[in-house]
């Protein structure tokens, strides 16, 4: 019996969730299909689902097949909700991607694919909706093989019945040499040719393709009976139990449920198990294990390798994080670039949207929620408009209360451009530490990189692992904007503690000062965020295109042109260009096509005007300081950072 993850991706209504359906349906899982329209589809189950006509959530079922056991995601497909789709990515086995056969390959087709080919997932393409008027199976796959990968394999007519065909062996052959030979000779073994095909699958060096209609229930079971042969699974249920966290939920009652596939032996009940969160390691027991299908769930004993499920018990595991065997934390690519205030009525208290916000931050890490203390006001992080909806919607029905949020601003970042030593020394009466940190440019999208060249004579490794975790405790405010500061190395040079006064936070104060003193001296640069493009228009509009883009401070590639379209790759600022989407509509009259993904951060192209609208007073930040503190004559005293240097210590 093998066990697998299996992911439905999709654009918005390619008809993703009415395939889940069928899925379940034809497993037993479920005894009547519903339909997204109906507002009964069994994986849109929330009522914001329901509401909207979307996938929000990635939600879970549980399916049984030929003996194994399925558990498939069905994750969101609108762009807004894209850090909830990878996470999911992180504990997949396979993909499906849909695509619809009238529409052919959209914008978030795309962005899907990068995701899945940056996280290796071997994936199987349905062409859905070859029903509809306007369908065409053939150009949708001509589509996905010029716009996505050469690599895409019909299995409609080359696998029929579980044979590989002499087409699909020749397709084998050419990227995979070890075949050729098998192949001049003519072998039919057709074992053979079935475990091969499983793994270049596997490998990710061919990807499976066929067409029919979910809603009319078209091709469907043979994809099931087709995705039963083609698919393998290698997990090891002798070795010591590891997995990892996908998800975080908690439940009506509050109780917190963590979401775990389990890549290694075993878990049962009663049993500790180890993680690490915020540099700390934690050993937790586990006091329920849950299977989910929907929203219906049920207890188990024991779970093993392969099963994805949920336990009660970690109370600091975070999505991402790898748990027993496995420490390492998945890296997520999808960056929210709009932050927006949290707008509630007077008669709430502030601790009680915080609190709720907070919860809701574990679920979604990339809220980012963030307490600004000096303005009194929360703050987090989004994708977009649709996604601040959700939440108003979501704080209401789990909290019972109502906020709205200010107009979404641009989230820009700071970095540097020169090399620079800064000195931080915090030395009130009966305090002490002294911290020296090089600061360097890194490379864009490298965020913070720390490394130490003291030497623990000079400063024992329990002080330098203080000065690591402080520096990646929190976001640092830059100098322009105020807004965080990434794309940084920074070295630990020197540091001094003291034998009887140093104390707590004494080296969280010193390095935090170390690194605000080396801003100052600094060449600093404001970031703002980019999106890279990829538009498909008609010849008589390519001018205007382009003549946009230039306006929005934008760059391009020469375009690729055929007799009636032209394509257009490049880089623009998120700032200029995020509702370009509709204009674009407007005057291609929806015949273009256009898709933008987040491209990472780099020079802010009217930086002088941002600072001036921000206008963030650096010297009156009261939680950022540059200045030192150092002790005489029994009282600390404050000296300024361009005089803090020649005080310090150690020089």
């Amino acid at each position: 019996m093998k066990r697998l993850t299996i992911g439905l991706f999709a654009h918005v209504d390619a008809g993703k969730t009415t395939f889940a359906e069928q899925l379940l349906y034809h497993t037993n899982s479920i005894r009547s299909r519903g339909r997204v329209d109906h507002q009964d589809a069994f994986l849109d189950s929330h009522d914001i689902e329901k509401k909207r006509g979307i996938t929000v959530f990635a939600d879970q079922a549980v399916m049984h097949h030929k003996g194994d056991v399925y558990y498939l995601i069905d994750t969101p497909g609108h762009v807004d909700f894209s850090s909830e789709m990878e996470r999911a990515i992180g504990v997949m086995d396979y993909a499906i991607v849909i695509v619809s056969a009238v529409e052919g390959v959209q914008g978030h087709t795309e962005t899907v694919w990068q995701l899945l080919r940056k996280h290796r997932i071997p994936t199987f393409f349905f062409i859905n909706k070859t029903d509809r008027i306007g369908a065409d199976a053939s150009r949708t796959e001509e589509e996905i093989r010029s716009q996505l990968t050469r690599d895409v394999c019909c299995i409609k007519d080359n696998f029929a019945n579980g044979m590989v065909s002499e087409g699909l062996r020749e397709m084998m052959t050419e990227r995979n040499d070890s075949l050729l030979e098998a192949f001049l000779e003519e072998r039919d073994d057709q074992e053979f040719w079935l475990g091969a095909l499983q793994e270049m699958i596997r490998e990710g060096r061919l990807f499976p393709c066929t067409y029919g209609s979910a809603l009319q229930d078209d091709g469907v079971v043979d994809f099931l009976n087709q995705l039963s042969l083609l698919t393998t699974a290698s997990y090891d249920e002798t070795t010591p139990f590891g997995g990892r966290i996908y998800k975080i939920q908690h439940a009506a009652n509050g109780l917190r449920l963590t979401f775990v596939k389990a890549l290694s032996g075993k878990l049962k009940v009663r049993e500790l198990l180890g993680y690490e969160s915020g540099g700390l390691r934690y050993e937790e027991k586990i006091t329920q294990i849950l299977l989910f299908t929907g929203r219906k769930s049920h207890s188990v004993e024991q779970v093993a390798a392969g099963d994805l499920f949920a336990v009660v018990g970690l109370s600091e595991a975070e999505a991402g994080q790898g748990v027993g065997l496995y420490s390492d934390k998945f890296a997520y690519e999808t960056e929210p670039t709009l932050q927006s205030k949290v707008q509630f009525e007077e008669s709430l208290h502030v601790q009680q949207v915080l609190g709720a916000f907070r919860i809701l931050n574990a679920e979604d890490p990339s809220l980012n929620v963030v307490w600004e203390e000096s303005l009194q006001e929360i703050h987090i992080r989004v994708m977009g408009m649709i996604q601040l909806e959700v939440l108003e919607q979501v704080v209401k029905e789990r909290f019972g209360f109502v906020v709205s949020f200010g107009q979404p601003e641009i989230l820009y970042k700071e970095t540097i451009q020169s090399a620079v030593t800064g000195y931080g020394h915090f030395e009130p009466l009966r305090h002490y530490a002294e911290v020296h940190l090089l600061l360097e440019p890194g490379e864009r999208g490298s965020g913070i990189h720390f490394t130490s060249v003291c030497h623990p004579d000079e400063l024992s490794f329990n002080y330098q692992n203080l000065v690591q975790s402080h520096l990646y405790e929190r976001e640092h405010h830059g100098l322009l904007t105020g807004m965080p500061v990434t794309d940084m190395k920074i070295t630990l040079l020197r540091g001094r503690a003291h034998n009887e006064h140093t104390h707590g936070g004494d080296f969280r104060e010193a390095t935090f000062r170390a690194l605000r003193q080396g801003l100052e001296k600094a060449e600093n640069m404001l970031l703002e965020p980019y999106y890279d493009f990829k538009i498909k228009v008609g010849m008589n509009e390519m001018g205007r295109v382009l003549s946009d883009i230039q306006r929005a401070s934008g760059s391009f590639e020469p375009p690729q042109m055929s007799d009636t379209h032209a394509v257009i790759t490049g880089r623009v600022p998120v700032a200029t260009f995020m509702n370009y989407s509709t204009e674009f509509a407007s005057f291609t009259h929806g015949r273009g096509s256009i898709r933008c993904v987040f491209g990472g951060y780099d020079r802010c192209h009217n930086a002088e005007e941002v600072m001036k609208r921000k206008r963030y007073e650096k010297d009156a930040d009261p939680v950022y300081t540059s200045s030192s503190i150092f002790c005489a004559k029994g009282a600390g005293y404050s000296v300024p950072w361009d005089e803090a240097e020649a005080k310090m210590h150690l020089l």
